[in-house]
């Protein structure tokens, strides 16, 4: 089944210590999350961000760092 990932949170500790990012998040200098991605092969997530209707990558995240990802429900 895919799914479509909404919100992704990096870091253990995640209600004081974890890196929250969200697709439509306003990031780096006017930008917006565009996409956050599973890397089927590597099992990374990859967050994509767009400006003026350009999508290109931005952050890569392993699986071996604690990853809490939330699903967009409205498909």
């Amino acid at each position: 089944m895919s799914s479509v990932i909404r919100k992704i949170s990096i870091g253990v500790d995640y209600k004081n210590e974890a890196m929250h990012y969200s697709v439509g998040q306003q990031v780096y200098g006017g930008h917006e999350i565009a996409y956050i991605l599973v890397d089927g092969e590597d099992h990374s997530y990859n967050v994509y961000i767009k400006k003026d209707n350009e999508v290109m990558p931005w952050k890569k995240f392993n699986h071996n760092m604690a990853v809490s990802v939330e699903y967009d429900l409205e498909y």
